[in-house]
């Protein structure tokens, strides 16, 4: 890293491919066990009606409809970048392997694709998939990203997230056998959490086979379960100081090695009730760097983990 504060996500995708590098956000019309009744109907806590693809491609088209769709948003951006399909809108590995696979392989045939990310459950990865995630892992460059969001048992059925530690841990010990990279997800500020919560949370990612993660603000949605709590006072979302704050105390907790692929979300400005505060995305992002700068915190300087 030298003396940059955490290991960068464009630096690393430059390492892979060679120049910049674009996800393309798509929605492959599966739906989640959250919500289908295998384990709940409502979704997580958090969740919107729209899930985790609020800023996905419209499901109604094709995979290489999407794709066209998302290259063009960035041709005005970037010249001739490698494009990563990233399969983004609820569970992803949540349908036969025959569907599986006739979604994911009509992105890589997409000119421009050069890789895939799948976001998904840690109790949605069977043996079949796996076995198929392995096969598509000699064929592109391939990332699986597991929503963990806490490891505090606790936390997790507080936001309803359907199943225990050991599922999560299972998932991410099948998929480095079939040396696949993992991305975690971790969401700050969830109810009832505190910052020795957290960190509990990224000694479990440091203790793992993990390539990469991603910090995510917890949003409050209009049309999310969360949004009925905080119109009672029942939940104070974090202040953009606390935020920073608690993002420094994970990028100084964190193994060096695992690349940080968010800092921040977006959250769905004709839906977000708050904070309003993470609207200013480009603000966020200055002001943590700033702090990081200011307090001299690097990546993994208070890690218990090599």
């Amino acid at each position: 890293m030298d003396n940059k504060p955490y290991r960068n996500l464009n630096e690393y995708y430059r390492e892979i491919f060679g120049r910049k590098t674009a996800k393309i956000s798509l929605d492959g019309g599966f739906t989640c066990p959250n919500r289908d009744g295998r384990c709940g109907t409502r979704g997580c806590l958090f969740c919107s009606a729209g899930g985790s693809g609020d800023f996905a491609e419209n499901a109604s088209l094709s995979i290489r409809e999407q794709v066209e769709r998302g290259k063009a948003q960035t041709a005005e951006k970037w010249k001739d970048p490698a494009y990563i399909a990233y399969f983004q809108a609820f569970t992803n590995t949540y349908a036969p392997v025959k569907e599986l696979r006739r979604k994911y392989e009509e992105a890589l045939t997409c000119d421009g694709v050069e890789g895939i990310s799948i976001a998904t459950r840690s109790d949605c990865l069977p043996e079949d998939v796996l076995d198929y995630l392995e096969e598509l892992n000699q064929k592109t460059k391939l990332w699986v990203e597991l929503g963990l969001q806490t490891a505090d048992e606790a936390s997790a059925q507080r936001i309803r997230r359907g199943y225990p530690l050991s599922v999560f841990e299972k998932a991410v010990m099948d998929l480095a056998e079939r040396q696949i990279p993992v991305i975690v997800h971790v969401i700050l500020g969830l109810p009832g959490e505190n910052r020795e919560t957290l960190l509990r949370t990224i000694d479990c990612v440091n203790r793992l086979p993990v390539q990469g993660i991603k910090l995510q603000l917890l949003h409050v949605l209009a049309d999310s379960d969360l949004a009925e709590i905080y119109q009672k006072g029942d939940y104070t979302p974090l202040t953009k100081e606390e935020y920073i704050s608690l993002v420094g105390d994970c990028i100084a907790h964190l193994r060096k090695d695992i690349v940080i692929h968010r800092l921040t979300g977006d959250g769905d400005k004709n839906t977000l009730l708050a904070p309003l505060w993470s609207l200013r995305k480009r603000d966020v992002l200055n002001s943590i760097h700033k702090y990081l700068k200011e307090n001299r915190i690097q990546q993994g300087m208070s890690c218990k983990f090599d």
